[in-house]
């Protein structure tokens, strides 16, 4: 398998998913029970390809999947869902928000006129010195990044991407800090063995101990697609779940 660069991806995805501020989204302002209940928009593309994505399609082929959305329509929808719902939360999800960054930012100053609270869930490989400082503008913003794996080495096995792209995702999380961003950091496990677990938490203490904090360990939904292609992989989980939420190891 050759490996890729997340950053060069994301300037080819991009270009397909985006039209100056426009977006294309595959599924808009559905209800959900995540964080308590939350308002969600989906998008279309990303820039890393995991082996346990649950939302492959738009992500594999973003030229066949979803329409365009500029930042008002989006912003109206997922407000407009939440309050229907009583949430006090909403975000964009799907693939990767960081992707279309003036879309996404846009969103954020019309989502900071509102009570509501954006969670930002992203895979934390786009972040630049410039982008964290303009987030950080945003009170009602708290950013969830989720780390794939433990180490360079299991990064590169779940993404197929460049390994060198995991120390990077941590540089960021000190940019994070240095900016006084709200965080947390989320790690999928599934695949990690207690060493490297140990060993991750240790490193990333010596980033900063309140990272540790909040901490949130991520393990695999078994959706029938997704236990399909990680059996074709070949990498087997150590802990996994049904999408009833019933632990299950991958036979």
């Amino acid at each position: 398998m050759t490996l890729y660069d997340p950053l060069e991806k994301a300037k080819h995805v991009e270009s397909i998913v985006s039209d100056n501020l426009k977006r294309k989204y595959y599924r808009v302002a559905r209800p959900g029970r995540w964080y308590g209940g939350i308002a969600t928009a989906d998008c279309c593309g990303c820039n890393l390809e995991c082996v346990f994505c649950w939302s492959d399609k738009p992500r594999e082929n973003p030229d066949r999947y979803g329409r365009l959305f500029n930042p008002e329509q989006i912003s109206t929808e997922i407000i407009q869902c939440a309050r229907k719902n009583k949430y006090g939360l909403v975000r964009i999800s799907g693939n990767e928000p960081t992707l279309v960054r003036e879309h996404l930012l846009h969103i954020l100053r019309i989502i900071s006129n509102t009570e509501l609270l954006f969670i930002l869930e992203t895979n934390g490989t786009l972040f630049d010195r410039e982008f964290v400082r303009e987030l950080a503008r945003f009170e009602n913003l708290r950013v969830r990044v989720s780390l794939k794996g433990t180490n360079p080495e299991e990064f590169s096995m779940l993404t197929g991407a460049i390994p060198e792209t995991f120390d990077r995702i941590l540089d960021n999380l000190r940019l994070l800090l240095e900016y006084g961003v709200k965080f947390n950091l989320a790690v999928m496990l599934s695949f990690s063995p207690g060493a490297s677990i140990t060993k991750l938490k240790k490193g990333v203490s010596n980033i900063s101990p309140s990272i540790l904090d909040g901490l949130e360990e991520e393990y695999v939904i078994l959706y029938p697609h997704v236990a399909q292609k990680v059996k074709n992989r070949g990498i087997e989980p150590l802990i996994a779940y049904t999408p009833c939420g019933v632990p299950k190891k991958l036979i």
